[in-house]
């Protein structure tokens, strides 16, 4: 679940069309034969993030499917959904995180995934959450992702089809991710060709693509200069 490779030949990866999971991506590439993507409509107000992920894939000549998880947005709230004020304060309910929270997104996330990923036989999924640089979403620490593959296995009970869940991100810092994707040699794709942005703004700056004042804009660039720093320092 760390990352780890496998011995398995497949997995599935689930892509935004942002820094973490487009990293992500060419980690299931290094590390399977065959890898797959997917990617989620949810009414998500920059929801040409979608359009992105699926011209990633293209790029890379990974099969995508995008997938409708549009009624998600007429249960839960969430400020980065469509409608949504901007995403700089406190979420209205769940008091501890941003309002860019979406409530149980990535058990949604994961379910779809991981019955496309069945219908496919593919057993791995591979996601880009982080609890080290993760904004306070309680979905994306470890202790979640474990539980949630576990419950996944519950729900078919076929020991011998287990699905696995990676997490190459789950410890690294934003920073880190960055020299990541240098060491993989895809920095500048990543830079020029995702988009991380809550308002999902496309002004080039030289940390990507954003608005620069969202909390996603400013973890990317303030990532990508510690990165930088110390790239220039180890040079």
């Amino acid at each position: 679940m760390s990352g780890q490779n496998t011995n398995r030949t497949s997995a599935l990866v689930l892509i935004s069309g942002g820094q973490d999971s487009a990293t992500c991506l060419f980690w299931a590439k290094k590390h399977f034969d065959d890898v797959y993507a997917c990617s989620f409509f949810y009414n998500q107000k920059h929801a040409h993030e979608t359009d992105m992920a699926a011209k990633i894939c293209e790029t890379l000549n990974v099969p995508h499917k995008l997938i409708d998880l549009s009624f998600i947005k007429d249960i839960v709230i969430s400020d980065l959904l469509s409608g949504g004020s901007d995403n700089y304060g406190q979420h209205s309910i769940y008091r501890n995180v941003p309002s860019s929270f979406v409530p149980y997104r990535n058990m949604f996330f994961l379910t779809a995934a991981a019955g496309w990923a069945g219908s496919l036989g593919v057993r791995d999924l591979v996601i880009g959450v982080c609890e080290v640089d993760y904004s306070g979403y309680a979905d994306c620490r470890d202790v979640f992702i474990k539980s949630c593959e576990q419950t996944l296995n519950l729900a078919t009970d076929d020991p011998e089809n287990a699905i696995r869940i990676h997490t190459p991100l789950m410890n690294k810092t934003k920073a880190e991710e960055f020299a990541m994707a240098d060491d993989m040699g895809c920095l500048d794709f990543i830079l020029q060709n995702t988009l991380t942005c809550y308002n999902g703004d496309t002004t080039m700056n030289d940390y990507g693509m954003g608005c620069g004042k969202c909390p996603s804009c400013k973890l990317r660039r303030d990532g990508y200069h510690e990165f930088m720093k110390s790239k220039h320092k180890n040079a």
